[in-house]
């Protein structure tokens, strides 16, 4: 009937689904940007995780902090970071438009990316209606962009996003696992 619960398992399945194909390329956008980026994001071995953005919430989190979150809280987290992702994900789209006007591959990969997190937002708040949980509100995460950022300053943004994009869908897979042994099919 229409008035009836909807399962979770279903949107479950679909978001796991989807994190899993996400996750399958995240490296491969990673190593795309810092291939068009040039030196030092191009030399072997570049990694810096010092670098952060105070717009993007971090992946990273301790086993006991993760281990101790309700769904809502696992949710609303992720949600949260999948919709800065995607509003970041376009701001390094159009970086890349004038950057690298010339890398039809890399700006694939990132309108893809950006695609596929709109697509994991939309099953995590099915997977939140279904079970009776508030979808937060979107907000602007971006706020106000220094548009007069040097080229270097917005290759640096484009790696943190990139970078935190793979993190964030690891952590997805992750948070969607327990969901779906949870609330079986």
């Amino acid at each position: 009937s229409p008035g009836a619960p909807i399962s979770p398992a279903e949107p479950i399945s679909q978001a796991y689904s989807l994190a899993l194909y996400m996750q399958k390329n995240t490296s491969a956008l990673l190593q795309t940007y810092l291939q068009y980026q040039g030196s030092p994001f191009s030399d072997p071995g570049f990694s810096a995780p010092e670098l952060q953005l105070s717009s993007l919430p971090p992946a990273a989190v301790s086993f006991k902090t993760w281990h101790a979150l309700d769904d809502e809280e696992r949710l609303s987290r992720a949600q949260g970071a999948f919709l800065a992702l995607t509003q970041h994900l376009q701001l390094v789209g159009d970086d890349q438009s004038d950057l690298n006007p010339g890398s039809p591959i890399l700006l694939a990969q990132l309108g893809a990316a950006r695609l596929r997190a709109q697509g994991l937002l939309g099953n995590m708040a099915a997977i939140m209606t279904a079970l009776g949980l508030p979808i937060p509100p979107e907000e602007d995460t971006l706020g106000l962009v220094p548009f007069g950022a040097s080229a270097f300053e917005r290759k640096c943004r484009g790696y943190v996003v990139t970078r935190e994009y793979g993190h964030w869908t690891d952590r997805a897979v992750r948070d969607l696992a327990l969901l779906k042994a949870k609330y079986p099919g």
